[in-house]
């Protein structure tokens, strides 16, 4: 089975435009033993990570690479600036141009990563040709362009009807706040850039999200008018929260790619907790499993749906493309760490670890004196009252070392026990409130 056809039955290609000549001759173009395409997708910088929104761009990317082509990732760096107006009811907030630039260097960074993660993980495809990858950033034309060179060429041959048409626009034309004419001109840059891309890189393909549409539209006009060459686009679905809104920084909802915002446990449990109704459907858009393995999974779910066996499979998956085997084992021992109390799981944990899966828990260093007790241990951590209402806090349960209940406060504490091998102890005051302790000059 071809790249199009394979994709568009797992639901990644959602929609393939002009759908006529696409089927006549992307079809034929796209199938195996063909020499390779270039396709290309852009991500604009709006802020300085990727995030689970990003990702089916991307893996249509990679499924493109995986069939021996060759793919193109644009970081925006010139039309960051402008913004896209694509399903926006008001415009983005204006980006100075040294925030834009350092925005894209995380960007690229993030590309970068997933690219070799999958390289280095996801493909052993013994003698098959994989796809080269380039990343690019479109100020390095864009930002070049005369403006009279520009609106004389390529802007003689975008019709004004065709681009006032979209539905994006019509939406801001139509609203208190207007459009101005910097977003309007937006899915001309665009457009641009897949002109640059097939002139100079011989492109014929561009990817997009579904919102994308209209712009892909332009890309295509543009490129056909003044090459005469036959070009394509394919968008891919949007990823929405269960309220039905678009997963990303504007609706205040995204899962980044980037540790430093999102640890790989947080990446790791914003998939194993998706539902039964999205789940196979996720594994066949985010993963690279066979779909006869998928159908083994959901029929293994069937039986025991208390394992949640699809959904730690999808997390994985994931996880592993985005962070590396190293976040992945991250993901799973915080994951045992906090569900299962697993001291084995706590001991293993670096400091970074902790601070990610305790992100609001205060710390404190502490030197361990000789007959310390538990309740000592509270009151120097400041996580209990002074006075009978923190012992008997203790007394009645509601502490914890290390995933244990313990209600004795004269209990001495005991290396290995309630202080563990890598000189940390995890106290929890009730149902969420954690300290860590880190233990000085054992």
């Amino acid at each position: 089975m071809g790249l199009l056809a394979a994709q568009c039955e797992r639901g990644l290609f959602q929609e393939v435009f002009p759908a006529q000549s696409a089927e006549e001759q992307l079809l034929e173009l796209l199938a195996p033993g063909r020499p390779p395409l270039t396709a290309y997708c852009g991500f604009d910088p709006t802020a300085d990570s990727l995030h689970v929104g990003h990702l089916l761009p991307v893996m249509a990317l990679l499924h493109f690479q995986r069939a021996g082509h060759n793919v193109i990732a644009v970081v925006g760096g010139a039309t960051a600036r402008l913004g896209d107006p694509s399903g926006r009811e008001r415009a983005r907030e204006p980006l100075a141009a040294e925030r834009v630039r350092a925005q894209a260097r995380g960007l690229r960074a993030g590309l970068e990563r997933l690219f070799e993660n999958h390289r280095a993980l996801f493909w052993g495809a013994g003698g098959e040709r994989l796809g080269q990858a380039v990343l690019l950033d479109n100020s390095g034309w864009l930002g070049r362009q005369q403006l009279l060179d520009f609106l004389g060429g390529a802007g003689g041959r975008l019709r004004m009807g065709t681009l006032l048409s979209r539905q994006s626009c019509q939406a801001r034309l139509r609203s208190p706040e207007g459009m101005s004419l910097a977003e309007f001109l937006y899915p001309a840059l665009q457009a641009y850039d897949f002109l640059h891309l097939h002139q100079q890189h011989g492109c014929r393909v561009q990817v997009g999200g579904a919102d994308q549409m209209g712009n892909i539209m332009s890309g295509y006009e543009l490129v056909t008018k003044m090459t005469g060459t036959d070009v394509f686009g394919i968008t891919v679905p949007l990823i929405t929260s269960t309220t039905g809104d678009k997963l990303g920084k504007t609706a205040g909802n995204a899962v980044w790619l980037n540790r430093e915002k999102t640890s790989p446990f947080e990446l790791y449990q914003f998939f194993v907790r998706q539902q039964d109704n999205v789940v196979e459907k996720y594994l066949k858009l985010f993963t690279f499993l066979p779909l006869e393995e998928i159908d083994h999974i959901m029929e293994m779910h069937a039986k025991e749906p208390e394992k949640w066996g699809p959904q730690k499979r999808l997390a994985a998956e994931v996880t592993k493309l985005v962070h590396g085997r190293e976040g992945l084992e991250s993901a799973k021992r915080c994951t045992k760490a906090l569900y299962y109390s697993s001291m084995e799981a706590l001991e293993a944990m670096s400091d970074q670890e902790l601070q990610e899966l305790f992100k609001q828990a205060p710390s404190a260093e502490l030197l361990l004196e000789p007959g310390m007790n538990i309740l000592d241990l509270c009151r120097k951590a400041n996580a209990i009252p002074d006075g009978p209402s923190g012992y008997q806090k203790i007394t009645v349960g509601g502490v914890s070392i290390n995933g244990i209940r313990v209600t004795d406060p004269e209990t001495v504490l005991i290396l290995g026990q309630h202080i563990l091998k890598n000189g940390v102890s995890l106290l929890r005051i009730g149902k969420k409130n954690y300290y860590i302790i880190k233990w000085l000059q054992l």
